[in-house]
């Protein structure tokens, strides 16, 4: 094998352990940089190198440290397998193709992939905790059967609304909750047409969730004389009577209803969280 041939090598090797060297360095400044929360301009730049030197290596590798070309072999009776060592290494130092440092270029590949590898997991921490059955619940499922406020806070009593009226509330101490906003209507003497649900009213109260079972949007508009809660933004109609059922609009879930009582101090109050999870029908339906 000549010296300019092993120079050549050497420069290859070196080049290869550098490549890795900077991928490694890249994918280490790519984790410091999102621990750091160093901005997305440094998180890129240091991917990009950790991504290029690993890209790099590779390729000067295959390219200088390989076999060129195809190689055919005629089949025959293989020799006994010490003998034929000997001469795939000679082969190898007459081609030039001994690589020398392969231990250490070894591990350089290895750490490299490693730390990229390692990079491209460490975004994973910013999907935070998994939700558990918060989806499930609001805060109305407290057990000490908490108050209907307003958004200011103030109790609502049992005696305040007029027939056909109609309120926004939340459970005591969660006041503008999203998931747990709910109209509270005053319906009289009018029974739920709900299987299971005849004391679900107090004082001809009924409450349901405001969020609407087809995406989520507010559910304001009550009218009165057909006892039919609107949606505005896609026009779905729920039937009071019969427990928030749609009959009109995309919804196909009725709205989650409130089981009420009114306390000794003559406040509404919510004995039970909601029928059902609130919101779009997909956060728990097929």
């Amino acid at each position: 094998m000549s010296d300019d041939a092993r120079t050549d090598d050497r420069r290859t090797e070196t080049s290869v352990l550098v490549a890795f060297g900077v991928a490694t360095a890249g994918a280490v400044g790519f984790v410091v940089a999102y621990a750091l929360d160093a901005g997305a301009g440094w998180m890129g730049t240091a991917l990009s190198a950790a991504f290029l030197g690993l890209g790099y290596g590779l390729v000067a590798w295959g390219h200088g440290l390989m076999p060129p070309g195809d190689e055919v072999e005629e089949r025959h009776v293989m020799p006994a397998a010490p003998q034929r060592e000997q001469e795939v290494g000679a082969y190898l130092r007459e081609r030039g193709l001994e690589v020398r440092r392969r231990g250490l270029l070894g591990v350089a590949l290895a750490t490299a992939l490693g730390a990229t590898g390692l990079a491209a997991l460490v975004p994973l921490w910013s999907l935070g905790p998994r939700p558990g059955d918060a989806l499930l619940r609001t805060a109305w499922a407290n057990p000490t059967n908490p108050r209907m406020v307003t958004t200011q806070g103030r109790p609502v009593r049992a005696d305040e609304l007029e027939l056909g009226g109609i309120l926004t509330v939340f459970p005591e101490g969660h006041e503008g909750a999203a998931d747990a906003q709910a109209l509270v209507i005053q319906l009289g003497d009018v029974a739920l047409r709900s299987p299971g649900r005849a004391d679900w009213m107090a004082a001809g109260h009924v409450a349901y969730s405001k969020v609407c079972t087809h995406a989520g949007c507010p559910v304001g508009l009550y009218e009165a004389v057909q006892q039919t809660l609107f949606c505005p933004c896609h026009q779905s109609a729920f039937d009071v009577v019969a427990g928030a059922s749609p009959f009109q609009g995309p919804a196909t879930q009725p709205l989650p209803q409130l089981p009420l009582a009114v306390d000794d101090e003559g406040y509404l109050v919510a004995t039970g969280d909601f029928s059902a999870p609130v919101g779009p029908g997909w956060w728990d339906h097929p």
